[in-house]
């Protein structure tokens, strides 16, 4: 359990960092994959967000896909 919980605060740091290059660049809040700026009320949820909510749910939605195929 320690060795999970470590690996997700890595995973997390790691995140962050990234959120902190994009503010010092003036990409933050900005969709990495079509650029459309990401809503508020999904930065304040998730602030280490680097996709809209649309690429994102298109993403889960493919990823979905592909272990159904695999069954």
């Amino acid at each position: 359990i320690e060795l999970r919980t470590r690996d997700r605060e890595r995973k997390l740091i790691k995140k962050i960092d990234t959120a902190m290059k994009t503010i010092e660049s003036g990409e933050y809040g900005f969709c990495v994959s079509c650029g459309a700026e990401i809503g508020i009320r999904r930065m304040e949820a998730r602030p280490t967000a680097i996709k809209c909510i649309d690429c994102k749910t298109q993403d889960e939605n493919r990823e979905k896909q592909r272990v159904m195929r695999r069954r």
